[in-house]
């Protein structure tokens, strides 16, 4: 019975998959505003399909270029943070030769980066300084690759240089740096626990074919992704770095890894989500 649950869904997500991709490809071409939140609708779709519930904390980026800074923890933060607004990625290049994702990414018009290639950071910098002065928002995981999801890796500040070349861009406008913290909280309901984050966590040499089916299989999870306070740049890279990493630390120890109580009804969203609001204004969307 669980596979044919599973079979279902993914019928229905490929789909959507198909129709969605194929109305993006069009929407960029054209430059029509639907291309910056088709992506998002097809991320709240998978996310509801397999039983994933997102809790988001703070304030989003309000429309002022930014360069959002998050911790990672599975290839499923991509499709948690693309739910939330329209947005695009800084991704490692071998992701752009994936099946599905690779596509994705490319429709979500992701900035890849080669880290074999000494002038790769130099060409994304330019690439997402680019990007910055048109007033986007930009995502960039720091820490370089995937931790276990028991602790936060250091986070490098090269790829911050973007928001220090975006500054002299002829059109600039003022660039902001916003730390963003992603906790897995629950599984089934239950906190989640050690034994627990190969589940979720996608790292090391794990492969992904069998980590995926895995989820699929035996999803439900709680997500919890906090907004810190964005910072003007001041072109001091390593110092916005720092700081950055530091406020998604306090996030994740102050409360990340559990989530709030929840009162009311949830309310449906217009592409068939639902929102609930928690007494101190959370909002959580399934």
């Amino acid at each position: 019975m669980r596979r044919l649950a599973v079979a279902s869904r993914l019928a229905i997500l490929g789909v959507a998959l198909a129709a969605i991709a194929a109305l993006q490809a069009i929407a960029l071409r054209f430059g029509w505003a639907v291309r910056h939140t088709l992506p998002m609708r097809f991320h709240r779709l998978f996310l509801r399909l397999f039983g994933v519930r997102v809790v988001e904390r703070g304030t989003p980026p309000d429309g002022t270029a930014t360069l959002v800074l998050a911790n990672h923890v599975s290839w499923l933060d991509i499709p948690v943070i693309g739910s939330l607004r329209p947005l695009s990625f800084i991704a490692k290049s071998e992701i752009e030769g994936w099946p599905i994702v690779g596509v994705m990414a490319k429709l979500q018009r992701s900035v890849f980066i080669d880290r074999a290639r000494r002038r790769s950071t130099a060409e994304v910098n330019e690439a997402v300084a680019s990007r910055l002065a048109d007033g986007e928002v930009i995502v960039l995981f720091p820490e370089g690759t995937t931790s276990d999801g028991n602790r936060i890796l250091p986070f490098r500040s090269s790829l911050v240089g973007a928001a220090r070349a975006a500054l002299t861009e002829p059109a600039a406008g003022p660039v902001l740096l916003q730390p963003l913290a992603i906790a897995y909280t629950r599984r089934h309901g239950m906190p989640v626990t050690r034994r627990d984050r190969p589940f979720i966590a996608w790292y090391a040499d794990m492969d992904l074919g069998p980590h995926l089916a895995r989820f699929l299989g035996d999803g439900s999870l709680d997500v919890i992704v906090t907004w810190g306070e964005p910072m003007p740049f001041d072109g001091d890279r390593k110092r916005a770095t720092a700081l950055a990493e530091a406020a998604v630390r306090r996030a994740i120890h102050a409360g990340g890894r559990e989530g709030p109580h929840f009162s009311g009804a949830p309310k449906p969203l217009k592409d068939g989500a639902s929102v609930s609001r928690a007494p101190d204004g959370v909002r959580a969307t399934s």
